[in-house]
């Protein structure tokens, strides 16, 4: 083969691969979020595992739960959902649905008779000492399933252990904007929307000046103020929230996660703390001599008193003089 025919087959190579990529790149991808509409039971005994329907949830007596059940945004490639599940949606199209069986092994892992231990009654909390009551003994977590007299039967697999899962999608949309995909987020993390948006804030910062050749290499830095933009999420931080527990044990992780999905340069949490309606603090602004409230006050001590106000501030005037 001449060397024009091994550059010609070379090209040729190369266009095949680009071609290749570029159907690979086709329909949704890892890293696209979409909201997602599905409802997952296990195949033997038609237990639910998780939906987002309401009517399911009605039907199944789950709908009492705190959760909300809707369609959810969640970001492919993720591990938000199960791998198969995904595999099914990146390639695929807005509005494709379909149905995907996961394996025991790949959803909650197959059942373990090693994993059921018979551990003393003392270990376990008075009000826990009931058969289904979920308990952690030495750091694991379980369920009992039997207990009599002084000692329980603790199961350590998941619940769904050993169950093959049927699963039910629909990708109803892909999310573009950033607030609805920043909420999504902060659904996953923590169960629930805090109040939230963007803005685009100047700020200013300190940026290190480049400094001569001929200056000391020991010498100090220095910096200069400059003005730059920075795309900020802000959030309300409610009671609900500053309470929740995933966001107590690792906000600095959460807030930089989504600083990397999002691709905004910093998170912002604001405590609001409303008022009381004009109430006021009983026994407190009337003793610090604080608002018009008080002055009434102070100036009705005085008439009662026969005291004459304006007399005294002449008197401290002139005191003054």
């Amino acid at each position: 083969m001449t060397e024009e025919e091994e550059a010609e087959a070379e090209a040729q190579a190369d266009d095949v691969d680009e071609n290749e990529d570029a159907n690979e790149a086709e329909g949704l991808q890892a890293g696209d979020f979409v909201t997602l509409a599905y409802t997952a039971y296990t195949t033997e005994d038609d237990q639910l595992v998780d939906t987002t329907d309401p009517e399911v949830a009605e039907e199944e007596g789950v709908a009492d739960q705190a959760e909300e059940f809707e369609p959810r945004t969640l970001v492919l490639g993720e591990g938000h959902i199960f791998d198969e599940v995904e595999d099914a949606i990146i390639g695929g199209e807005v509005g494709d649905s379909g149905s995907v069986t996961i394996s025991a092994e790949d959803a909650f892992g197959e059942y373990d008779p090693d994993d059921v231990q018979t551990v003393s009654a003392e270990k376990i909390d008075e009000d826990d000492r009931y058969p289904g009551a979920n308990v952690q003994i030495d750091g694991k977590q379980g369920y009992i399933s039997t207990i009599v007299g002084g000692r329980a039967r603790v199961d350590f697999n998941h619940p769904l252990a050993g169950e093959d899962v049927e699963y039910e999608y629909e990708v109803v949309e892909e999310v573009d904007d950033i607030e609805q995909q920043a909420a999504g987020l902060f659904e996953m993390y923590l169960g629930m929307e805090p109040d939230l948006w963007i803005e685009t804030d100047e700020v200013e910062e300190e940026v290190p000046v480049e400094s001569d050749e001929d200056e000391d290499e020991d010498s100090e830095p220095e910096f200069e103020t400059e003005v730059v933009e920075k795309e900020t999420l802000y959030l309300e931080a409610t009671p609900q929230m500053t309470m929740n527990q995933q966001w107590m044990m690792g906000k600095q992780q959460i807030g930089q996660d989504v600083i990397d999905k999002l691709g905004v340069d910093r998170v912002i949490v604001q405590e609001v703390i409303d008022g009381m309606g004009g109430m006021g603090m009983p026994g407190m602004m009337g003793g610090m001599g604080g608002g018009a409230g008080a002055e009434a006050d102070i100036e009705e001590a005085l008439e009662e008193a026969d005291v004459d106000a304006d007399e005294i501030v002449e008197e401290l005037e002139g005191a003054e003089e």
